[in-house]
Order: C-alpha cells, then sequence, then structure tokens
C-alpha cells in the first residue's frame, strides 16, 4: 500500500521506502547525487523528473531534513552489509576463479587485459 507523505503527492513511501510518486526512484537516491554536490538541474536531468518533481523533492527533503537523512543513514549502513556479505560469500569462489588459467585461444585477450589493468593502476596512482 502507497501512503502519501505530502500534499503533493511526488513524494511517497512505498515497500521501497521515501520514493517519488509514479516511479522507481527513492530519495535515497536523489541523496546519492546531492552527497556529490549535484546541482538539482543535473539530478532532475539524471533521473529524468520534471521540475516540479524536482522542487517538490528539495522542499520535501528541507523540510523532514532529519527524517530523511536517518533513513539515508540506514540505508547506507544496509547496502555496506550486503556488500559485505556477497563478498564473503563469494571470497572462495573468486580466489578459484583467480587461479583458473585462461584458455589458449584467449591468451592475447587475456594479456591485453593484464595489461590495460596495470595501465589502470598507474595512472591511478599518478592522481
Amino acid at each position: 500500500m502507497t501512503e502519501t507523505t505530502n500534499e503533493h503527492s511526488t513524494v511517497v513511501r512505498t515497500s521501497r521506502g521515501l520514493t517519488i510518486g509514479g516511479t522507481r526512484i527513492t530519495l535515497y537516491q536523489i541523496m546519492d547525487a546531492l552527497k556529490a554536490n549535484q546541482p538539482p538541474e543535473v539530478i532532475r536531468d539524471l533521473f529524468r523528473l520534471t521540475i516540479k518533481q524536482m522542487l517538490d523533492v528539495m522542499e520535501y527533503i528541507k523540510n523532514h531534513a532529519e527524517e530523511v537523512e536517518a533513513e539515508y543513514q540506514q540505508v547506507l549502513r544496509q547496502a555496506e552489509e550486503n556488500r559485505y556479505y556477497w563478498e564473503e560469500r563469494n571470497r572462495k569462489r573468486f580466489e578459484q576463479i583467480a587461479k583458473i588459467s585462461p584458455k589458449l585461444e584467449d591468451a592475447e585477450l587475456w594479456s591485453k587485459l593484464q595489461a590495460w589493468k596495470v595501465r589502470l593502476a598507474q595512472e591511478k596512482s599518478l592522481s
């Protein structure tokens, strides 16, 4: 069941949490972009929102800052727990995969991939 959380019906509470009505976009996704210092106009274009939707979302976040921030932090914690769970669950399999030698027909491609990884690591260390 969907519960409207403001008079504009732009922000609604769904099973995914605070969501932009009629979309699958959560306020937590918008918060990610805001925390990355993206301007509202860029966020609006990124998520293909209307000007009214973006204004309503920004107003909702401003008027419910503590609630939205607390839920956002909970979402981040859950995402980190999920990431850790899957990394641990797949650790042995990743180790097995790392030990597999590439097939002879893939050796040239594998060599290019390894060279590309080295170059990326070097570029990253320079920046």
